[in-house]
Parts: C-alpha cells; sequence; structure tokens
C-alpha cells in the first residue's frame, strides 16, 4: 500500500502501521558516507544530483513507507542574512548571529524559488525517482529553533542569549519569529508546489520553553505556518523535543499530525494531544543499539501503546544516531509492519 503513510496521518484505516524515521538519510550508512568523503553538508543539500541521492538511499535499503528530502533546516538563514557553515565536529555554526534589534531589522526577506530552488528541484526530481513507491516528506524548521540557532550562532544548552533577547526585547524577539515564520510559511508552500506530499516542521529546542513562555513566543508563529498550508492539501507534521508539557499547544496549532519524542509513553503523548489528531513515534533512538530482543520488546510496547487506533505512524522520537547499526533500522521497519498486520 504505497499510500500507507498518508492514510495514517489522515488518520484513515491502513493494512499495517507505517514506518519512517528522521535522519533515514544520514551518516550512519555507509553509502552516504560514500558521498560525503567528496562533499560538505551544505554542497550535499545545494546539488539536487546529490540530494535525491541520498534521500533514496534509505529507500533502497528498508521496507520504510515515507522518503524525507535531504536538507537542512537552517538552509532558510542564509538568504536571510546569516552565514552559514558546519564545521567538523560541532555541527552549524552561524559567524554573524543575530543579537539586537537592529540585527533583525536588517534581515532580508527569503524568496523560496530564488534563494533555494536547489531544494525544490530536489524534490521534483525525488518525487519523480520514487515514481509512487512511497510519498516524499518536505520539511522545515519552526520559527523558534531558528531564531535560537541564529541568536545563539550555533547549538546551545541553556539557550541564555535566546530568551534574553524574548525578555528584554520582545518587540524585537516578535518582530525575529515573525520574519522566520513568514519564510518557513512561504518555502513550505513552494515544497508543496515542487512535489512534497506531507511537510514536517522540525521544533527540536522547543522543550527549553515553559507552557506560558511557548505560548506568548513561539506558538502564533507556529500557527501561522500551519495556517498558509491549510489549503495545501496535505498532511502537516509538527514535531518538538522534550516538549512533553507542550503537547496540548501544539497540536491545537493546526497540525494533522503531532511526533511525540521518547520521554512520554505514546498513549499518554497522544491522549495529550488528544485522539482527534495523528501522532508519530516514539521509540528511543538510542534502543537501535540493543539486542534484537530488547528492540522488539521496546518496539512492540510502542505498539501495543497505539491500541490499533487508526493515526499512529511509527517513528524514533528523535534522528537516527550517526553510530546506529543500519540493520537495527531494517529490523524495526519489518517488525512493525509483520506486528501491526492487518486482515482484510
Amino acid at each position: 500500500m504505497a499510500d500507507r503513510f498518508l492514510r495514517a496521518c489522515r488518520r484513515e484505516p491502513v493494512d499495517c502501521t507505517p514506518v519512517w524515521f528522521m535522519r533515514q538519510a544520514g551518516r550512519y550508512l555507509p553509502e552516504y558516507q560514500e558521498v560525503r568523503a567528496g562533499h560538505s553538508i551544505l554542497e550535499v543539500c545545494k546539488t539536487p544530483d546529490l540530494a535525491v541521492e541520498v534521500t533514496l538511499q534509505p529507500i533502497r535499503r528498508f521496507s520504510v513507507d515515507a522518503a524525507i528530502i535531504f536538507a537542512d533546516i537552517l538552509l532558510p538563514l542564509e538568504p536571510m542574512g546569516l552565514s552559514l557553515e558546519f564545521a567538523a565536529g560541532e555541527g552549524p555554526v552561524i559567524a554573524n548571529p543575530v543579537r539586537s534589534a537592529a540585527d533583525v531589522t536588517a534581515l532580508k526577506p527569503v524568496r523560496p524559488e530564488a534563494d533555494l530552488g536547489f531544494v525544490l528541484e530536489s524534490i521534483s526530481q525525488a518525487r519523480a525517482a520514487l515514481a509512487g513507491e512511497v510519498p516524499l516528506v518536505g520539511f522545515a524548521g519552526a520559527p523558534f529553533t531558528l531564531a535560537s540557532y541564529a541568536i545563539e550562532g550555533g547549538g546551545s544548552r541553556s539557550y541564555i542569549r535566546t530568551k534574553q533577547l524574548m525578555y528584554r526585547d520582545p518587540e524585537a524577539w516578535h518582530d525575529l519569529v515573525g520574519r522566520l515564520a513568514d519564510a518557513v510559511a512561504g518555502f513550505l508552500v513552494a515544497q508543496v508546489a515542487a512535489g512534497a506530499q506531507a511537510v514536517q516542521l522540525f521544533d527540536s529546542w522547543v522543550g527549553a520553553l515553559s507552557p506560558d513562555d511557548y505560548a506568548e513566543y513561539a506558538h502564533p508563529y507556529t500557527q501561522r505556518i500551519f495556517a498558509a498550508l491549510a489549503d495545501s492539501g496535505v498532511p502537516r507534521i509538527h514535531f518538538g523535543t522534550g516538549a512533553s508539557t507542550l503537547l496540548p499547544l501544539m497540536a491545537n496549532a493546526g497540525c494533522d499530525v503531532i511526533g511525540l519524542d521518547w520521554r512520554i509513553p505514546l498513549d499518554d503523548g497522544w491522549a495529550a494531544a488528544g485522539h482527534d489528531i495523528a501522532v508519530q513515534g516514539n521509540l528511543d533512538p538510542v534502543v537501535l543499539f540493543a539486542p534484537e530482543h530488547e528492540i522488539e520488546r521496546r518496539v512492540l510496547d510502542v505498539v501495543k501503546r497505539a491500541d490499533g487506533r487508526p493515526g499512529h505512524i511509527f517513528n524514533l522520537g528523535h534522528g537516527i544516531l550517526p553510530e546506529t547499526p543500519p540493520e537495527a533500522v531494517g529490523f524495526v521497519a519489518d517488525l512493525v509492519h509483520r506486528a501491526t498486520r492487518r486482515a482484510g
């Protein structure tokens, strides 16, 4: 059933629970490492032939039910005027971070076709190459997470600079996340036009916020993005990490599917988000390092908590880690399909 994933997003009956994995195209695959041997991450993202090749690698290897385009959530920051590099062993680094209202005012608007056309071309080519075998997912970063990277200049544990701007200059903060929301909304609308059959909004760092701060400083801008996609006809997935206390708010931002991390049992997370929404998740990525019998126990527990309710998409609670054994990924995909096969 080629549309198993899309049907589950709409909470329609499926023959078995669909499976895909965040970061399924990535460093744990030797064929990905071969591509990366001669190219930086940004080069792969900006070269459609390479991005498509990496997107297809896990589809060739595993029985997953969706492909996700190879790109990066930070790509829209470059055309806004920020200098983005991926430093070895450090992850993304922004050399000219946003630290003031003047820095926000200096940011340029994003023109998706002109500034990020390489992603749109990758989506178009990947959609054609998949030939209907599985749907293609597009994605972008949510405004809070993009703002955090832009302000901190990279990753952070405490988000001190981010919260300082929020609290000390809320006008500048709202200006910044408003600009980011408009950029992301336009980018995702363009991805759908290019052929993406579902979109996921990653709010990777939103767990740094309390529910009150999320409601004031992040939620309205996520709503703006999902509202822009309301007539797109594609499922909208909303995922955050460390966000268990935010699930009711996140679920009413306008998404069709809420992604759960592993810090909350799937049944509890679904109840918190509401059963009128589909859920995605939520195996701890480190479980993939366990012996097969332990992987099986944990996978079946997630499946049991879904209780056969329409609208469960099996995934990890965050992305596949670089050291993950590829065979464990294939084992989980096959196990979920076997364990949830329905008669009919």
